[in-house]
């Protein structure tokens, strides 16, 4: 799906489609969930693949969204989001809770040695983390936090607007900036 490329009235068209198609799938019309599914599939794929960085993985979680999605229809709020972006926080959700399910589920032992840090390596990492520390304290309070909530918490930009009551511009200017410094600071 293009949302972005799109002509302004084919993307409010097609969330009118997508917002009837979900009323249809809450009274579990499942020739309506079917047609939400080849519509939104493609790009919620996307999106948990880009999370997770394996097909399977990317199907099972693309699984389990619709499960939900099938199970949490009737819940959707129109006035809180679009269609669009609902379905794309449950899936983006789920692949970030099967990131860190899988996460915690590898032991130590079954990792290979050539993953299993040595000494040098985990010092290397503790100064890493130790100079993105310093760095982080450097930035402004809105920026941490949402540089925090965004890439340790997964929040959206759209969510961090709702969660902080800030315009989504500023929320966006607010982490690209405190991104570019983090950066800057870390080239030091």
């Amino acid at each position: 799906m293009l949302w972005i490329s799109c002509p302004r009235n084919f993307v409010v068209a097609e969330n009118q489609q997508l917002e009837q198609l979900l009323a249809r799938t809450a009274l579990r019309d499942r020739a309506a969930f079917q047609q939400l599914y080849n519509l939104t599939s493609p790009h919620l794929f996307g999106v948990a693949l880009r999370i997770l960085h394996t097909r399977s993985l990317a199907e099972e979680a693309l699984q389990d969204a619709f499960v939900q999605i099938w199970q949490k229809a009737g819940e959707y709020r129109a006035d809180k989001a679009q269609v669009n972006t609902w379905m794309t926080s449950i899936t983006r959700y789920r692949a970030l809770d099967m990131l860190r399910k899988s996460a915690r589920e590898t032991p130590l032992e079954e990792l290979p040695d050539s993953v299993m840090p040595e000494q040098q390596g985990a010092q290397m990492m503790a100064a890493e983390n130790a100079d993105l520390e310093l760095c982080m304290e450097e930035l402004q309070n809105e920026q941490r936090e949402c540089i925090a909530l965004a890439y340790v918490d997964g929040y959206s930009h759209q969510e961090l607007s709702d969660r902080l009551d800030t315009p989504l511009g500023t929320v966006k200017s607010w982490i690209r900036r405190g991104l570019q410094q983090l950066k800057e600071c870390l080239q030091r």
